[in-house]
């Protein structure tokens, strides 16, 4: 019998590395690890229409650094940095250490997979068909370059009694590769029949020893 795995945690270590940089012993280890876990919420929860796509922790004696990568850094940063230093205020006075933010523009978020899945569950959300609204993000993905692109949605679709699942495919999703530069994500959006679940999974090329191979540009950049 097939087992699923997912495909970003599978590549930890080959490809792929840690959100959470840190060491801690055995005393702080699960007080950090639950405190990156609210962290991370905390951010989500404030920051819902920043296009949001991966939130990375760096912990040294000091202070806390978080690198937030988002596709709308204006919201973000906000009018001459005042949401950011408000962000950092609240971060601050919640968890009791001193934190530093720096913001990453997601270039092309149609080969970021997170929002790719975001934003096809927020088109659901708004009674959008979700065939539409699939197709939609796959042909903007393949207008940006993305060698391949998987969007699985499961629930009651169109509000039918029987939850049932629909794939959308374009090119080629090579998910047993190791090289292979696959990301992946789920959002579940939240309709009146009940839960719609988006599977995102975008195949951007291979990676040979750190390069991406087949892959046309870095997808981000840092925002001073």
């Amino acid at each position: 019998m097939g087992q699923k795995v997912n495909p970003l945690g599978m590549r930890i270590g080959i490809i792929r590395e840690w959100d959470s940089k840190w060491y801690g012993n055995k005393r702080a280890y699960t007080k950090m690890l639950h405190q990156d876990i609210k962290l991370r919420k905390f951010i989500e929860d404030h920051l819902k229409d920043a296009g949001l796509s991966r939130i990375e922790i760096q912990r040294n004696a000091n202070q806390v650094t978080v690198n937030i990568h988002t596709s709308r850094p204006g919201i973000v940063i906000g009018s001459q940095g005042a949401s950011i230093e408000k962000l950092r205020t609240q971060l601050e006075n919640k968890f009791r250490d001193k934190f530093q933010i720096n913001i990453i523009e997601v270039k092309k978020p149609y080969q970021d997979a997170r929002i790719v899945a975001e934003l096809v569950g927020k088109q659901i959300e708004r009674r959008m068909p979700y065939r539409r609204a699939c197709k939609t993000a796959i042909d903007r993905a393949t207008e940006s370059g993305v060698l391949g692109i998987k969007i699985r949605v499961a629930g009651r679709l169109n509000g039918v009694d029987i939850a049932r699942n629909q794939f959308f495919k374009e090119g080629r999703i090579p998910l047993q590769t190791f090289r292979s530069n696959i990301d992946y994500a789920y959002y579940p959006a939240v309709t009146t029949f009940g839960v719609i679940g988006v599977k995102v999974w975008i195949y951007l090329g291979d990676i040979f020893h750190g390069n991406v191979h087949n892959q046309t540009s870095s997808s981000a950049h840092p925002v001073s």
